[in-house]
């Protein structure tokens, strides 16, 4: 004879939860993607204007250029086009794996005028009087040895050549390593430095926004004098 068990009374079905409980992780795993698409590409060509940037530097063809700060090579291309094939591009950087990239890619793109320099975090090594325009760009909290690097830029740049700088503001009475920490730069600190490095303040050209995180950016040209016989940088 077959023992019989009772029926157990079927499992509650778990009610679907959707996708609000997983919004948080979602948004830690797509906001990097989302910084990095406006930071290259068509994305911060719309919000960072370079073509306007290198016309505020009077860059044009069969110039040279040194993009200090380079990173992956944003600016480099860029410039590297204005400039043409008869021209020079330094991309300059401490950070050999982005060097790397800008190398690969000038490659592929057949742009010989690209030269990647390997920096100093106190030197760009760049020749002396070897550029008529000098750029940094986002990069300028980072750097530590800032009066040596700047006077690295100011030998590197012809007489009368023009430096132009594109940074995060921010308020001014705060520390230097809270600067880099925060990855922005009061304007009035900046034009101190330059100043303490020889170079002369042209103008303020017109900023810029990022969209994402509402970040803004001033750009700052400067000029390196022609006769600098009476400019005297300080060690």
């Amino acid at each position: 004879m077959r023992r019989r068990y009772p029926r157990l009374p079927p499992l509650p079905r778990a009610k679907p939860r959707g996708l609000l409980p997983l919004l948080p992780l979602l948004l830690c795993l797509l906001l990097p993607c989302l910084l990095a698409s406006q930071d290259s590409g068509p994305e911060r060509d719309a919000w960072q204007r370079p073509a306007e940037v290198m016309d505020a530097l009077g860059l044009g063809p069969d110039m040279s250029v040194a993009d200090v700060g380079s990173g992956d090579g944003y600016f480099t291309f860029h410039l590297a086009a204005r400039v043409g094939p008869a021209g020079k591009v330094y991309a300059v950087d401490i950070d050999e794996g982005e060097l790397k990239k800008i190398r690969r890619r000038a490659k592929a793109d057949g742009l010989g005028q690209i030269e990647t320099v390997l920096g100093a975090r106190g030197d760009p090594r760049l020749p002396a009087e070897s550029v008529d325009v000098a750029l940094i760009v986002n990069a300028y909290h980072e750097m530590r040895d800032y009066d040596a690097m700047l006077a690295g830029v100011f030998r590197a740049l012809k007489p009368g050549g023009v430096f132009g700088l594109i940074e995060a503001e921010d308020e001014p009475g705060k520390s230097r390593a809270s600067y880099h920490d925060r990855h922005r730069m009061p304007a009035e600190v900046v034009r101190e430095d330059a100043a303490r490095a020889g170079f002369r303040f042209l103008r303020e050209a017109p900023g810029f926004e990022r969209p994402e995180g509402r970040k803004e950016f001033y750009f700052l040209v400067f000029e390196k004098p022609q006769d600098i016989s009476a400019v005297i940088p300080s060690p």
